[in-house]
């Protein structure tokens, strides 16, 4: 659920098949029209074109499609779910209305959300392009917002311990560490963050994470920005100098690693791997 308007990047873009992109934008005139809102401004698509989402006066309108006959997922309804389930402290935009419908072979489902008028701190994806000077109040709301999430109880899995056994070994040339979980947003980055004041946006697949997972993600994405980032490492040392919050961070860094050998944020690699090494010694594969 992002509040930002800007221009994708080549993953936050729209779909290649102009019939795709036509599609969704039915989908998303249909959601306006159950939900009775008026959508305007630039669109803004998710990963890979899954989600089209704009403004819609004091509102966000994000509309996300499935074919029917495949299983909706966590994501399916992890915005509102995050919406009843965590904390008020969260800050994050309320979810106002949920609408589904069936269309052109495909399950619909347009979720109407507070729109933030303050923009995202990272612009066009989630790999940060600029250094922030965040005050350390920020900071801290930040903590307190992610320790917050993290006595939520839930079911919801993020990062699956299948997921660790096959690929870690694979991507990071080293024996999969212990993982001691907790429940986390599990896509955090400066993208879905905004501020000051902080609100924390895109919960669509908050669940359960190894401990050091959200702010060791947070700094990969950050790592073209190395005051931000070490920034990061001060903020949440209490977390990433553990050696739980060691093992989450290097989950993070092997997704992100998988995701840039499929040819997703291909200038963020290199940084990934020298961070890598530094974490174990050990070059990437």
């Amino acid at each position: 659920m992002t509040t930002r308007e800007a221009p994708p990047t080549a993953v936050f873009a729209a779909p290649r098949e102009s019939s795709e992109r036509a599609r969704m934008r039915r989908a998303h005139a249909v959601g306006a029209a159950l939900l009775t809102v008026r959508a305007h401004g630039a669109e803004t698509w998710g990963w890979n074109g899954r989600t089209l989402s704009r403004r819609a006066g004091v509102r966000w309108l994000r509309v996300v499609a499935r074919p029917e006959g495949k299983a909706a997922g966590a994501t399916w309804d992890g915005n509102a779910r995050a919406d009843a389930l965590l904390p008020r402290s969260v800050p994050r935009p309320r979810l106002y209305d949920v609408a589904e419908w069936t269309a052109d072979g495909y399950v619909c489902r347009a979720e109407l959300s507070e729109y933030l008028p303050r923009p995202a701190l990272a612009v066009g994806g989630p790999v940060l392009g600029r250094e922030l000077d965040l005050h350390s109040s920020w900071w801290a709301d930040l903590r307190e917002a992610l320790d917050a999430t993290a006595t939520v109880p839930t079911t919801r899995t993020t990062v699956r311990q299948q997921w660790i056994d096959r690929h870690f070994t694979d991507l990071l040339g080293i024996p999969a560490p212990a993982i001691a979980w907790t429940t986390g947003h599990g896509d955090l980055h400066f993208a879905n963050l905004t501020g000051p004041p902080l609100a924390i946006c895109d919960w669509e697949g908050w669940g359960r994470v190894p401990v050091g997972f959200d702010a060791g993600l947070l700094h990969a994405y950050s790592l073209p920005q190395p005051g931000t980032a070490a920034r990061i490492r001060r903020e949440f040392a209490h977390v990433l100098d553990t050696d739980a919050g060691r093992a989450g961070e290097l989950v993070a860094l092997a997704q992100l690693l998988q995701v840039t050998s499929r040819g997703g944020h291909p200038d963020l690699r290199p940084h990934l791997a020298r961070h890598v090494v530094h974490l174990t010694a050990t070059p990437v594969p």
